[in-house]
């Protein structure tokens, strides 16, 4: 009698936490759906939404494995905050946002401008942005981006190029990797190069080469377990004289061929999913 106690007493635990499961993890279904809401919601600007079609967000961050409960870590989410108006609201209710920004530089317009205009975005909408906790990753920062051990996914969009020019892309991979879960993910998306030209170690052109990037990633201990093509744009050709700002939506050139530059329009990008291995 007492093992049949027992036994139900065990039934009854596992199924209760199965059930718990299936209350508090989110589906690939239920996701897109919250980021279709997302994507619609008023608090994002028409400029803003014309770039989805060249972003493809919810593509992206679906191909990741975002779910709402989850942490994550947006590196280098720039001035704008594009993608931070995505994940905050996502995150709000069951998860956790950190933006790892540039550190604070007094001397240099730049990182201040940068700075400013994120917080004051934050700032605008407490109700979305409230609960993003903002911490630094950069030549000049040794904080943490992330308690280490903590994220589920790290996640970054066109920043490699900017730490290969700042000798810093080893250190940027390395932290990133600490602040990762074993078994966790990162996501990279960067304006893809030519592979039958050379890398610059620089990346002067804003371009590098997909097998370049590979093998830096994973040289600081990360495993490529997939690719995407879902930002991918055959028309770009990669030559342009002032780099892939030539494209929209910098338009390096002015109105100089700007037709013919927002027909090809933005870049051709890589989209690649890594994992830190669960021994990490």
């Amino acid at each position: 009698m007492v093992h049949a106690k027992k036994s139900m007493l065990a039934l009854f635990a596992t199924t209760a936490a199965l059930a718990g499961c299936l209350t508090t993890s989110s589906t690939r279904t239920a996701t897109a759906a919250d980021l279709d809401r997302i994507l619609a919601g008023d608090h994002r600007s028409e400029e803003n939404r014309a770039r989805d079609t060249w972003r493809h967000p919810k593509e992206t961050l679906l191909f990741f494995g975002i779910r709402p409960e989850q942490t994550v870590v947006e590196v280098w989410p720039g001035g704008g905050g594009w993608y931070t108006e995505v994940l905050a609201p996502l995150l709000a209710e069951k998860g956790r946002l950190y933006a790892a920004q540039v550190p604070p530089n007094p001397e240099s317009k730049g990182a201040t401008a940068t700075l400013k205009s994120y917080n004051d975005k934050l700032a605008s909408r407490p109700d979305l942005y409230g609960k993003v906790t903002v911490t630094a990753m950069g030549p000049t920062s040794t904080a943490d981006i992330a308690p280490p051990g903590s994220a589920d996914l790290v996640v970054t969009f066109r920043n490699i190029h900017n730490w290969m020019g700042r000798d810093y892309a080893p250190q940027a991979f390395a932290a990133m990797y600490k602040a990762l879960k074993p078994g966790g993910t990162l996501g990279v998306v960067e304006h893809r190069g030519n592979p039958a030209v050379p890398q610059d170690p620089k990346a002067a052109s804003g371009y590098v080469n997909e097998d370049y990037a590979i093998r830096m990633i994973e040289a600081a201990g990360f495993r490529l377990v997939a690719k995407s093509e879902v930002n991918a744009n055959p028309k770009d050709t990669k030559d342009y004289e002032k780099g892939v700002w030539t494209l929209p939506p910098n338009y390096a050139r002015g109105d100089q061929d700007r037709a013919k530059y927002a027909a090809i329009g933005e870049s051709d990008r890589f989209t690649l999913k890594f994992i830190k291995p669960s021994g990490g």
